[in-house]
Protein backbone atom coordinates (compact mmCIF):
# COMPACT_ATOMS: atom_id res chain seq x y z
CA UNK A 1 0.00 0.00 0.00
CA UNK A 2 3.02 2.09 0.85
CA UNK A 3 4.52 1.94 -2.50
CA UNK A 4 0.89 2.74 -4.11
CA UNK A 5 0.46 5.36 -2.56
CA UNK A 6 4.21 6.50 -3.47
CA UNK A 7 4.01 5.79 -6.68
CA UNK A 8 0.44 8.15 -6.73
CA UNK A 9 2.44 11.15 -4.94
CA UNK A 10 4.94 10.44 -8.08
CA UNK A 11 2.58 10.84 -10.54
CA UNK A 12 0.59 13.66 -9.04
CA UNK A 13 3.72 15.38 -8.45
CA UNK A 14 5.04 14.88 -11.97
CA UNK A 15 1.87 15.84 -13.43
CA UNK A 16 2.01 19.33 -11.49
CA UNK A 17 5.43 20.35 -12.30
CA UNK A 18 4.96 19.97 -15.99
CA UNK A 19 1.66 21.78 -15.71
CA UNK A 20 3.80 24.42 -13.74
CA UNK A 21 6.43 24.13 -16.47
CA UNK A 22 3.59 24.70 -19.37
CA UNK A 23 2.36 27.32 -18.13
CA UNK A 24 5.51 29.07 -16.82
CA UNK A 25 6.22 28.55 -20.61
CA UNK A 26 3.11 29.73 -22.00
CA UNK A 27 3.31 33.13 -20.40
CA UNK A 28 6.91 33.81 -21.60
CA UNK A 29 6.92 37.50 -22.37
CA UNK A 30 9.01 37.81 -25.65
CA UNK A 31 10.33 35.12 -28.28
CA UNK A 32 12.74 34.47 -30.85
CA UNK A 33 11.33 34.53 -34.19
CA UNK A 34 13.19 34.20 -37.91
CA UNK A 35 12.99 37.13 -40.42
CA UNK A 36 10.98 34.42 -42.63
CA UNK A 37 7.85 34.30 -40.24
CA UNK A 38 7.35 38.12 -40.60
CA UNK A 39 8.02 38.11 -44.63
CA UNK A 40 11.41 39.91 -43.89
CA UNK A 41 14.09 39.32 -46.88
CA UNK A 42 17.60 40.65 -46.88
CA UNK A 43 17.91 44.32 -46.07
CA UNK A 44 18.80 47.01 -48.50
CA UNK A 45 20.89 49.98 -47.96
CA UNK A 46 18.52 53.11 -49.97
CA UNK A 47 19.67 56.79 -50.10
CA UNK A 48 17.03 59.60 -50.34
CA UNK A 49 17.37 63.00 -51.07
CA UNK A 50 15.11 65.24 -50.80
CA UNK A 51 14.26 69.67 -49.65
CA UNK A 52 12.71 70.02 -46.23
CA UNK A 53 10.54 73.72 -46.71
CA UNK A 54 10.46 74.76 -42.93
CA UNK A 55 7.75 78.04 -43.94
CA UNK A 56 7.33 79.71 -40.66
CA UNK A 57 5.68 83.04 -42.22
CA UNK A 58 2.71 84.38 -44.04
CA UNK A 59 -1.11 82.62 -43.92
CA UNK A 60 0.39 78.86 -45.25
CA UNK A 61 2.96 78.40 -42.63
CA UNK A 62 3.76 74.90 -42.36
CA UNK A 63 5.48 75.26 -39.22
CA UNK A 64 3.90 76.98 -36.02
CA UNK A 65 5.37 77.91 -32.80
CA UNK A 66 2.75 76.07 -30.53
CA UNK A 67 5.07 77.04 -26.96
CA UNK A 68 7.11 79.85 -26.48
CA UNK A 69 8.52 79.71 -23.47
CA UNK A 70 9.58 82.08 -20.44
CA UNK A 71 12.57 84.29 -22.17
CA UNK A 72 15.48 85.91 -19.97
CA UNK A 73 19.13 87.29 -20.93
CA UNK A 74 20.66 83.88 -21.18
CA UNK A 75 17.69 82.28 -23.37
CA UNK A 76 16.50 84.95 -25.68
CA UNK A 77 19.02 84.43 -28.47
CA UNK A 78 17.86 80.56 -28.33
CA UNK A 79 14.76 80.58 -27.68
CA UNK A 80 15.53 77.78 -25.27
CA UNK A 81 12.47 75.62 -24.54
CA UNK A 82 9.86 77.03 -27.54
CA UNK A 83 8.63 74.54 -29.36
CA UNK A 84 6.87 74.16 -32.73
CA UNK A 85 4.84 71.91 -34.64
CA UNK A 86 5.35 70.87 -38.47
CA UNK A 87 3.88 69.64 -41.69
CA UNK A 88 6.42 70.57 -44.06
CA UNK A 89 6.67 69.80 -47.71
CA UNK A 90 9.51 67.24 -48.86
CA UNK A 91 10.26 67.89 -52.63
CA UNK A 92 12.77 66.99 -55.16
CA UNK A 93 14.14 69.99 -55.67
CA UNK A 94 14.86 72.98 -53.21
CA UNK A 95 11.92 75.52 -54.73
CA UNK A 96 8.85 75.66 -53.59
CA UNK A 97 7.46 74.45 -56.31
CA UNK A 98 8.92 71.61 -56.96
CA UNK A 99 7.39 67.99 -57.10
CA UNK A 100 6.18 66.77 -53.34
CA UNK A 101 7.74 63.52 -52.45
CA UNK A 102 6.25 63.56 -48.70
CA UNK A 103 6.01 65.64 -45.87
CA UNK A 104 8.32 66.13 -42.64
CA UNK A 105 5.30 65.91 -39.34
CA UNK A 106 5.89 66.52 -36.15
CA UNK A 107 7.90 68.60 -33.68
CA UNK A 108 11.46 70.78 -32.79
CA UNK A 109 11.92 71.99 -30.13
CA UNK A 110 14.91 74.45 -28.76
CA UNK A 111 16.94 72.50 -26.22
CA UNK A 112 20.03 74.44 -25.66
CA UNK A 113 20.82 77.27 -24.07
CA UNK A 114 24.13 77.85 -25.40
CA UNK A 115 23.81 77.65 -28.84
CA UNK A 116 21.04 77.04 -31.92
CA UNK A 117 20.48 73.39 -30.87
CA UNK A 118 17.21 72.21 -31.85
CA UNK A 119 15.57 68.58 -30.82
CA UNK A 120 13.99 67.03 -34.09
CA UNK A 121 11.20 64.48 -33.20
CA UNK A 122 9.49 63.94 -36.88
CA UNK A 123 7.93 61.18 -39.18
CA UNK A 124 9.11 61.69 -43.13
CA UNK A 125 5.73 60.42 -44.68
CA UNK A 126 6.30 59.88 -48.32
CA UNK A 127 3.55 60.03 -50.62
CA UNK A 128 5.36 59.47 -54.24
CA UNK A 129 5.16 56.16 -55.79
CA UNK A 130 6.05 52.86 -54.10
CA UNK A 131 7.16 54.64 -50.92
CA UNK A 132 3.76 56.22 -50.59
CA UNK A 133 2.04 55.73 -47.24
CA UNK A 134 5.41 54.67 -45.87
CA UNK A 135 7.44 56.58 -43.39
CA UNK A 136 10.55 56.85 -41.35
CA UNK A 137 11.08 58.49 -37.94
CA UNK A 138 13.83 60.74 -37.12
CA UNK A 139 14.88 61.60 -33.21
CA UNK A 140 18.12 63.81 -32.66
CA UNK A 141 20.25 66.97 -31.96
CA UNK A 142 19.92 69.15 -34.83
CA UNK A 143 22.45 72.21 -34.16
CA UNK A 144 21.41 74.02 -36.80
CA UNK A 145 24.43 76.52 -37.27
CA UNK A 146 26.92 73.43 -38.24
CA UNK A 147 27.06 73.23 -42.41
CA UNK A 148 26.36 69.96 -41.75
CA UNK A 149 24.30 67.89 -39.23
CA UNK A 150 23.28 63.80 -38.04
CA UNK A 151 20.39 62.71 -37.08
CA UNK A 152 19.52 58.99 -36.52
CA UNK A 153 16.71 57.34 -38.31
CA UNK A 154 14.71 55.30 -35.38
CA UNK A 155 12.13 53.44 -37.44
CA UNK A 156 9.55 53.46 -40.01
CA UNK A 157 5.96 52.07 -41.11
CA UNK A 158 5.31 50.34 -44.61
CA UNK A 159 8.30 49.13 -46.72
CA UNK A 160 10.87 50.75 -43.80
CA UNK A 161 9.43 48.68 -40.92
CA UNK A 162 12.79 47.65 -39.47
CA UNK A 163 14.53 50.53 -40.74
CA UNK A 164 17.83 52.10 -39.11
CA UNK A 165 20.24 54.49 -40.69
CA UNK A 166 21.07 58.04 -40.27
CA UNK A 167 19.92 61.49 -42.51
CA UNK A 168 22.26 64.76 -42.86
CA UNK A 169 20.87 68.28 -43.16
CA UNK A 170 22.72 71.18 -44.17
CA UNK A 171 20.43 74.50 -44.85
CA UNK A 172 20.16 75.45 -48.70
CA UNK A 173 18.60 78.96 -48.05
CA UNK A 174 17.68 81.14 -44.89
CA UNK A 175 15.81 83.78 -45.04
CA UNK A 176 16.38 86.08 -42.17
CA UNK A 177 13.77 88.34 -42.55
CA UNK A 178 10.79 85.79 -42.40
CA UNK A 179 12.56 82.85 -40.50
CA UNK A 180 12.05 80.30 -43.82
CA UNK A 181 14.59 77.59 -44.21
CA UNK A 182 15.28 75.09 -46.73
CA UNK A 183 17.33 72.45 -45.95
CA UNK A 184 18.56 69.66 -47.89
CA UNK A 185 18.09 65.71 -46.50
CA UNK A 186 20.39 63.52 -47.47
CA UNK A 187 19.11 60.31 -46.18
CA UNK A 188 20.48 56.80 -45.70
CA UNK A 189 18.41 53.67 -44.46
CA UNK A 190 18.87 50.02 -44.15
CA UNK A 191 15.56 48.23 -44.75
CA UNK A 192 13.97 45.15 -46.26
Amino acid sequence: MATSLSKSVTVIFSVLLVSFFLTVESQKFSRNLSQRSLGLRKQKLSHFRFYFHDIVSGPNATAIRIVEATRTNRTAATGFGDISMIDNPLTIGPERNSRLVGRAQGMYTSASINEMGLLMVMNYVFVEGKYNGSTLSIVGRNPVMSPVREMPVIGGSGLFRFARGYAEASTHTFNMSNGDAVVEFNVYVFHY
